[in-house]
């Protein structure tokens, strides 16, 4: 008689194909091998490479376009949207402090965003949250770091706290929390298999406590976190950014 399956076996989600063309283009997108303001191919050509259908690829480019990363001109196209072109505008990252500064600020909002969506996410909202967690956990498994995943993972969390206000900031700092998960991965894999394990478990822990709807847990299990990703980063190195008078 075999046993009943697990209840994480049970909860594990198989990924559309219009889930698995969106996310490849957003990596692409994010890693800039689809420049800001670029013209993506074309439909055809998009579909004939990944082998799936227009209307499962039109899925796909329909939610990049609702998330704000990609938009349209009628007859011409699908193109990257432009970073200037979201209402919150931060400077560009320049140095490690600009690093250091982006996970003080992340450590803050991101925080009170995972507080929020363990009291608010729907079901729509944890499996995207959920859908992100596969995806880091395959990479894992492959001995990667894939920052697209990890990087909608906690857009996807400040999208399920329902407040647009958290969204739009992580969304505005996307090319900033790139280059800090860029670096961090890094160290992951300058680190072994058991580094990527760890950090796999705390988004996991993560998501349980959302999942769960233990609003204190996800808030303190976020911050651990971010916080254990800036010590992995920095280690003892914080740079000291008090002004000088």
């Amino acid at each position: 008689m075999k046993s009943a399956p697990t209840k994480s076996t049970r909860e594990k989600p198989r990924l559309t194909l219009a889930d698995r063309v969106y996310h490849s283009l957003f990596s692409r997108i994010t890693t800039g091998e689809y420049p800001l303001n670029e013209k993506l191919p074309s439909e055809h050509a998009l579909a004939e490479e990944f082998g799936v259908s227009r209307p499962v690829l039109r899925t796909a480019l329909e939610r990049l376009r609702m998330e704000g990363v990609l938009y349209s001109r009628q007859g011409a196209g699908n193109y990257v949207r432009p970073v200037t072109s979201n209402p919150v505008g931060f400077a560009r990252v320049q140095t490690l402090a600009d690093v250091q500064r982006c996970y003080e600020f992340r450590i803050i909002i991101e925080s009170a965003a995972a507080r929020f969506a363990a009291a608010r996410r729907d079901k729509a909202a944890l499996n995207e949250i959920r859908e992100a967690l596969d995806l880091m956990r395959a990479a894992t498994g492959s001995h990667q770091h894939r920052e697209d995943a990890d990087f909608t993972f906690h857009l996807a969390i400040t999208k399920a706290a329902n407040n647009q206000y958290y969204e739009t900031a992580i969304r505005a700092l996307r090319e900033h929390i790139y280059v800090g998960m860029k670096m961090h991965g890094q160290s992951l894999m300058t680190d072994g298999i058991k580094a990527l394990e760890l950090v796999l478990q705390e988004h996991s822990d993560i998501y349980e406590a959302i999942r769960d709807q233990n609003a204190e847990s996800a808030e303190s299990r976020m911050r651990a976190h971010l916080e254990h990703s800036q010590d992995r980063l920095f280690g003892s190195g914080l740079l000291d950014l008090r002004m000088k008078d």
